[in-house]
């Protein structure tokens, strides 16, 4: 008789975290920095209980192969709401479906070769050595409700959205961004400079059509807001003390508070 933990489905301490493949070009990281930033007010404003996981680069496993790396996608950067952000007290190593039930809501690539790797249609009975491709395995196997591809070298990013169990490329909107209706965002291109570089970076805005900052650039605004409001009190000061004390008296002023 099989004993119970033979049956047992590994879990993503016990999956590997990495193929042992380099990070393709510089412009991944500061991107997916970039991304999560910019959308964390959002989150934690849907999710105040912070029930929801941020992937970079993490494997999410939807089959079981041998090797294991073989059942796994790792994208650039993915969502997904509804899950806790560790387990038992630890950072994930992965993402397995078979464990967690929910499939991100929004999966992102960033191209870095042609683009023909993002949208790989191959599916399992095709695939040669067990491979697979991504475009099919996000819209058939995970079924991801929203695929982004994005192109830095051309500015551009494609969206495709699940219906009826089919990925449909969506149009862009008058602001030329893709709403993502659940998050109550959008997603498009933003040419600008971050991280010392001058690019057509991907970034989200809100239903209305403002820019989601970052951290860093809500605190520059402050400090520029606050020495706006600083200068406007010197020169009240500036012109409260040309008027005489009987004057400021009258405003009920008292002179020496602006010595």
């Amino acid at each position: 008789m099989t004993s119970l933990s033979a049956l047992t489905l590994p879990d993503h301490t016990q999956l590997p975290d990495s193929d042992g493949t380099f990070v393709k070009n510089w412009q991944e990281h500061p991107q997916s920095i970039l991304l999560t930033d910019s959308i964390k007010l959002v989150l934690e404003e849907l999710y105040p209980d912070n029930q929801y996981c941020i992937g970079q680069d993490l494997g999410i496993y939807w089959r079981l192969t041998d090797p294991p790396e073989k059942g796994a996608e790792a994208p650039d950067w993915f969502y997904v709401p509804n899950v806790p952000p560790t387990l038992n007290g630890k950072t994930r190593r992965s993402y397995v479906l078979w464990k967690e039930y929910i499939a991100p809501l929004i999966v992102l690539e960033f191209v870095s070769g042609d683009g023909s790797e993002e949208r790989d249609n191959t599916p399992p009975s095709q695939g040669e050595g067990g491979n697979v491709g991504k475009f099919w395995v996000y819209e058939q196997a995970i079924r991801v409700p929203y695929y982004g591809i994005y192109e830095v070298a051309k500015a551009q990013i494609e969206v495709y959205h699940l219906v009826d169990n089919n990925y449909q490329l969506m149009k862009v909107n008058e602001r030329g961004h893709y709403p993502i209706a659940p998050m109550g965002v959008e997603l498009g291109i933003w040419q600008g400079f971050y991280q010392n570089a001058e690019l057509p970076w991907l970034r989200w805005w809100d239903a209305q059509g403002n820019l989601l900052l970052t951290g860093e650039e809500r605190a520059v605004i402050e400090r520029e807001r606050a020495e706006v409001e600083r200068q406007k009190r010197e020169r009240i000061v500036e012109k409260l003390r040309t008027l005489s004390a009987e004057q400021l008296n009258a405003l009920g002023i008292d002179p020496e508070m602006l010595d």
